[in-house]
């Protein structure tokens, strides 16, 4: 029976990030991929034009509706906007208790759009984060959770140990091009810290790169992966994703999930 993996996230009509980007990486990693929107983007190559998140009464809904019927092997939480979507999550997740749950903490859109609400930050961190098997932010996204500025993986180490202090069990910090080492991811277990170097690949078309990179670890984690490797087989996939990435569109183009079926 395949693994059923779910993603609680918003909507992008462009096809490229998010839910859309989260179906696609699941099921490109082997497994069966569910969704709950929790908001609907206008949203293409060049941009974010326009949020509406869905009523929390919906959302509640499709949670159900999972977690009702499927035997949820992992979840990836994205982009959920709103401090009572948060808080709705939260509480279902608390009380579901899926085995495996990767969180990424989806803040600002590539193109610089907000797509968390302030007042919900406070309950990102002391509702969700504590059920996390992993969080993986980038590194904008460490700075906003810590309040540090990252600048190097000395600084990138640093914000890690304050993350895991908000109680998950893994921090994963994406490093992409940022840091003093480019393509360079660091794992952080409370004692050890493990990286995870990568080919740098010099494109513009990397919309979604995140989205795609925490569903494939969620799916390679219902797999039966132990951590360490399903961020290695994670990274190796969105790597190869974005090597292949597609010139589609006016402004940054999607990394293609199904290369290999080119």
């Amino acid at each position: 029976m395949l693994k059923q993996v779910l993603t609680i996230a918003g909507s992008d009509s462009g096809g490229g990030a998010g839910i859309q980007a989260d179906l696609k990486a699941m099921s490109a990693n082997g497994t069966y991929a569910m969704s709950v929107i929790t908001a609907v983007t206008a949203q293409n190559t060049q941009g974010v034009t326009a949020i509406h998140d869905l009523p929390t009464s919906i959302v509640e809904a499709q949670l159900n509706a999972i977690f009702d019927d499927f035997e949820v092997a992992a979840v990836k939480t994205g982009m959920l906007g709103s401090a009572p979507l948060v808080s709705l999550v939260s509480s279902t997740l608390q009380r579901c208790r899926p085995p495996h749950l990767v969180i990424d903490p989806v803040m600002v859109s590539k193109s610089g759009r907000d797509l968390l609400q302030p007042d919900a930050i406070d309950i990102v961190k002391h509702e969700l984060i504590p059920l996390a098997s992993v969080l993986s932010p980038n590194l904008p996204e460490a700075e906003r959770l810590t309040g540090l500025t990252i600048r190097s993986l000395a600084d990138a180490r640093q914000a890690a140990k304050v993350l895991y202090q908000l109680g998950c069990q893994y921090v994963l910090i994406r490093g992409g091009h940022s840091l003093d080492r480019p393509a360079t991811d660091m794992l952080y277990d409370g004692r050890f810290f493990t990286l995870y170097r990568g080919e740098w690949i010099d494109t513009p078309h990397t919309h979604g790169t995140g989205c795609t990179f925490t569903a494939a670890l969620a799916a390679q984690l219902a797999l039966g992966k132990p951590l360490p490797d399903a961020v290695d087989a994670a990274k190796r996939y969105v790597t190869s994703a974005i090597r292949h990435s597609l010139a589609i569109g006016q402004g940054q183009g999607p990394t293609n999930h199904f290369y290999f079926l080119s």
